[in-house]
């Protein structure tokens, strides 16, 4: 594995859903989010699952009161909300994933989709690939391919919420080279933030890798779709000797709105995969089935 020469500040946001009047007034909530960011250094922003369904709310309470109509709503305005994201990634230099919604695709059927924008200006996207209960109820379908970004941070993987619990697609992610994964998340009940905490750090310790989990916090009881939320964003390495004590490199409070920030070493966690206390990446092949194919990733270039 190439080790890389460098440090990255990573940013992730426990996010409030808000129901804003206009689609302006939420692009100006998102350029203020992204500017206190990047004013504290950061070079990685991370916003969560389903925080794009605020889209949903300058469409109308009728619009918001019903689920196709919201789903709608927020798919048609994904586009300009994607320029917007993809000119403040270009204007502050830093990368930004965006907050996941749905997105109709050409078979008239929705994706939960997150996309990553880089400064150079060019962005890719990821779909959510194994759907909950309640999305399954919405008619949400699986994405059926896996991304790693290539970017001047190195690459990167995003395993939105429930993907984040199956160790094998991370693993693919890991496999084709990422260094850190990105979990959006969105979780209703508090035992569905510790599932998600539990598997990020599950999934750095197996990777030797960054894992940052950014949810949606607080009562959104405007929308039917997100109306309860909880959660705490936090950024997460193996525990390890000289690097974190306790595999957490940086976690907020519970439900505390606002930007959870630490700086990741991606050199030690490169040279730590084959040097560390244990070996967990390397030694991934050890286990049982460990040296069974994996599903591949594309690694998609935002250089």
């Amino acid at each position: 594995m190439a080790v890389p020469a460098r440090t990255v500040r990573i940013a992730a946001a426990a996010y409030p859903l808000d129901a804003l009047p206009t689609l302006g007034a939420v692009e100006d909530k998102i350029a203020r989010w992204v500017a206190e960011a990047a004013a504290d250094g950061a070079e990685l922003l991370v916003f969560p699952e389903y925080g794009a369904m605020e889209l949903a709310a300058p469409a109308g309470e009728a619009i918001v009161a019903s689920l196709d109509a919201s789903l709608e709503a927020v798919s048609a305005a994904r586009d300009r909300i994607d320029a917007v994201h993809a000119d403040l990634a270009a204007r502050h230099k830093v990368h930004i994933l965006g907050a996941s919604g749905p997105r109709l695709g050409a078979d008239g059927r929705y994706r939960n989709t997150a996309r990553l924008f880089a400064p150079s200006g060019r962005s890719g996207a990821q779909d959510k690939r194994v759907m909950t209960p309640f999305e399954h109820d919405w008619g949400i379908v699986p994405g059926e391919s896996t991304q790693v970004f290539d970017t001047t941070l190195g690459r990167i993987g995003v395993a939105i919420c429930y993907d984040s619990e199956f160790p094998m697609l991370v693993r693919a992610m890991i496999e084709a080279g990422a260094g850190i994964i990105l979990v959006p998340s969105c979780t209703e009940f508090v035992s569905g933030y510790h599932r998600i905490r539990t598997s990020a750090m599950a999934r750095a310790l197996e990777g030797t890798c960054v894992a940052v989990v950014s949810p949606t916090v607080g009562d959104s009881t405007w929308s039917p779709a997100v109306d309860y939320n909880n959660g705490a964003a936090g950024i997460y390495v193996p525990a390890e000797r000289g690097l974190s004590e306790t595999g957490i490199l940086a976690e907020g409070q519970f439900n505390d709105p606002g930007w959870v920030h630490a700086t990741a070493d991606l050199a030690a966690l490169a040279r730590l995969a084959d040097t560390g206390e244990m070996r967990n990446r390397a030694d991934w092949q050890l286990q049982p089935g460990g040296t069974d194919a994996l599903p591949a990733a594309t690694i998609v270039p935002l250089l």
